[in-house]
């Protein structure tokens, strides 16, 4: 398909998208991306877009139902959304230029193509992942994870990078299940991890838990894509990884409490970058503040 006419759209770049939208991004991850992950949300009013061809796979949350109108075929279409209806445009495929006559709140989340196949088992070719354009579908799931990204990353900034990244890594299976024209290339696995390797991530955790970990990080730790190792880590622990680094965290702090440390020091200690964060986080697990907990010791 031929997109030389089609806007570029790249979610590495949210800058150039200034030309065509009124009011500026609310929310943006970090230029270079969380592994593969961008997410931006902005509100807009009768603003207009091109047809526009994007470098990573980008799913469209809305915040409410909508009327928008579509070039299709040359012709402009009248399409009325609900508030679960999402939008799937995959890279480098042509979208239809879209108006929108109303304030509305929008949700991207892009994923690159290296992403998805990353999170197919290991053996797929690139070639074979090809996800299918949905102008409008509805799907609760994907409004859910968008919605529930949005609110962490208001409340928390960037400090649940691992939480965040398990979200984005669970939409690239849901894409890959839903909207692949090949379904069957996710494998289900069972049987927890090996020992060696289970060992072997525990103590990569333990050791890092001041840093600001990644769930491609600690899979690559046991030589595992991100989507086998997040299930079987599960199966062996009961809990996600991100779960599991957050309960690491908590304990670490309970120890480092006891120290001659203060809280902002103890924070910093186990991978929190704000203090309020790291007191909401101690509150819901120990349920005390960090420093109501030192002040009873």
């Amino acid at each position: 398909m031929q997109t030389q006419q089609a806007f570029r759209i790249n979610a590495a770049q949210p800058d150039k998208l200034k030309q065509f939208l009124p009011k500026p991004l609310i929310i943006s991850t970090p230029v270079a991306g969380w592994n593969g992950f961008y997410f931006a949300y902005h509100r807009q009013s009768n603003y207009k877009l091109p047809e526009t061809s994007p470098f990573q796979h980008i799913v469209t949350i809305y915040s409410k139902e909508f009327q928008a109108k579509l070039k299709i075929n040359g012709h402009w279409q009248s399409k009325s959304y609900a508030a679960t209806d999402v939008g799937i445009f995959p890279a480098h495929q042509i979208s239809p230029a879209v108006q929108f006559e109303q304030d509305l709140g929008f949700i991207h989340i892009g994923i690159e193509p290296t992403m998805i196949t990353r999170v197919a088992y290991e053996s797929v070719d690139a070639d074979v992942v090809e996800i299918v354009q949905q102008l409008q579908t509805h799907d609760p799931l994907i409004q859910q994870i968008g919605l529930t990204l949005k609110q962490e990353i208001e409340t928390n900034g960037f400090d649940s990078y691992l939480y965040l990244e398990s979200a984005a890594n669970m939409l690239a299976v849901h894409l890959l299940k839903r909207y692949s024209t090949h379904k069957s290339i996710i494998r289900e696995y069972t049987g927890g991890l090996p020992k060696h390797k289970l060992k072997e991530a525990i103590a990569y955790i333990n050791d890092n838990l001041d840093q600001n970990l990644s769930l491609a990080e600690i899979a690559a730790v046991v030589q595992m894509s991100p989507h086998y190792f997040a299930s079987l880590f599960k199966q062996s622990t009961g809990i996600a990884p991100h779960q599991y680094v957050t309960k690491c965290r908590v304990e670490r702090a309970k120890y480092l409490l006891t120290q001659e440390l203060s809280v902002i020091q103890v924070s910093q200690l186990v991978g929190f970058q704000s203090q309020s964060h790291f007191a909401k986080v101690f509150r819901k697990y120990i349920g005390v503040t960090p420093q109501i907990f030192k002040k009873a010791l």
